[in-house]
């Protein structure tokens, strides 16, 4: 990890909120099980309050100690993950986040930067939404990120955005035999159904 990820991972440690590139956009992160942090994330991204925010992990395991992960769900993980596609499974009850917005269900993914899977292997799960003003364009740059956040986070990593800048599509496993998906984006429709080959069906 390089020296600004270490940096970021003090940032993190201490409470604080970092903008950094993914392998989509520009992220909003916080240790997702620090509420004043995740609250502080909603307040910068002027999110709803009751919208509940997707959670990076490190892998496929540590996903696992934080949400119900079925075979549907697993399948994907293993063909898309490290990558662009965020899974909604039941929340362990075990799992205390103010991300989730009181709900029970819980948004995941393994993002395809490898610095990025570090920092929640050593700080545990982190937000993973989009480092913007809600509503408004995702973030590419550093100078993106500053014109519409501004001071408001502790720290922004300039590194570049990889691949396609889009970004991730969302599914929601919650219900094994039916996979919905609730955002298209990086992983398109087709590579979803070649990869359930049948298993599920794809709404």
């Amino acid at each position: 990890m390089n020296e600004a990820y270490r940096a970021a991972a003090e940032v993190l440690r201490s409470g604080g909120i970092v903008a950094l590139p993914t392998d989509t956009v520009y992220g909003l992160v916080a240790v997702a099980a620090d509420r004043a942090a995740v609250e502080r994330v909603y307040e910068t991204k002027v999110r709803d309050p009751n919208q509940p925010m997707p959670i990076f992990v490190a892998s496929i395991e540590q996903a696992e100690l934080i949400a119900e992960v079925n075979d549907i769900a697993r399948l994907l993980m293993q063909r898309f993950w490290p990558g662009a596609l965020t899974i909604v499974l039941p929340k362990k009850p075990s799992y205390n986040t103010r991300a989730v917005a009181g709900g029970d269900t819980i948004g995941v993914r393994a993002p395809g930067d490898a610095a990025l899977r570090e920092l929640a292997s050593q700080l545990g799960p982190l937000t993973g939404t989009s480092a913007n003003i809600a509503g408004r364009e995702e973030c590419h740059t550093v100078d993106e990120v500053r014109a519409q956040l501004g001071g408001a986070v502790d720290l922004i990593v300039d590194a570049p955005v990889e691949a396609t800048g889009q970004p991730s599509t969302i599914v929601d496993c919650t219900d094994a035999s039916r996979v919905r998906v609730l955002r298209h984006g990086a992983i398109s429709r087709g590579a979803l159904l070649e990869s359930l080959a049948g298993s599920a069906e794809l709404v």
